[in-house]
């Protein structure tokens, strides 16, 4: 059985596989650098250095960079953090949905757009708006919900082995201090703690 020591200190990260963490982690690593190359194209003469040198060449690759810098973002919180299916089908799928957006920015501009008519700005304005929204609130959801679990109302998480299945039980911290307290003691009282643990394990 885990010791009372480590249970309290067990982390959630350790449910997360290793795999997504650093898929999330590129992924953010990824969007950032995607909008400060963004951002440099339109602020700096890297647009020149790198043969963009058209009116509107460097401000469309920005555009597009950006676009796709703030959804990889977004994924990023939901891979790197425990999350539902739910949460990372949302995430998902409000990412492709901006993507959607970008696409139709490329389709659009320079000659679809303001001041050019007809202009297509606002339809793809909102459906970037619309899929960044959706991937927003499942990042919020995620993040709610992470938070929920790290600190859950007063009790002590903690994973029982019993015949090589693991649960985990939840109990009140005050119960938990009793516990450890028995645990370091030299009255015998290991044992009963031992079953009061594995009472909550069978519930």
């Amino acid at each position: 059985m885990t010791s009372l020591g480590e249970a309290y200190n067990q982390r959630e990260w350790s449910d997360r596989d290793r795999q997504w963490v650093i898929a999330g982690i590129g992924a953010f690593l990824a969007g950032v650098a995607a909008i400060v190359a963004a951002i440099a194209l339109v602020a700096t003469p890297l647009g020149d250095a790198l043969g963009l040198t058209g009116q509107y060449e460097a401000r469309e690759v920005a555009g597009v960079l950006a676009g796709l810098g703030v959804p990889a973002i977004l994924l990023s919180v939901v891979a790197v953090l425990p999350s539902s299916r739910r949460q990372g089908i949302g995430v998902v799928v409000g990412a492709a949905i901006s993507i959607v957006g970008v696409g139709l920015f490329v389709h659009a501009y320079p000659w679809m757009w303001p001041p050019a008519e007809p202009s297509y700005a606002f339809e793809t304005t909102m459906v970037y708006f619309f899929g960044a929204c959706l991937a927003l609130w499942s990042v919020f959801s995620t993040v709610a919900s992470y938070r929920v679990r790290n600190n859950p109302q007063g009790t002590v998480r903690m994973e029982v082995t019993r015949e090589g299945e693991t649960r985990t039980v939840r109990v009140p911290r005050e119960q938990y201090q009793q516990y450890r307290q028995a645990i370091r003691g030299d009255g015998g009282e290991q044992s009963s703690v031992i079953r009061e643990i594995e009472s909550e394990f069978r519930e």
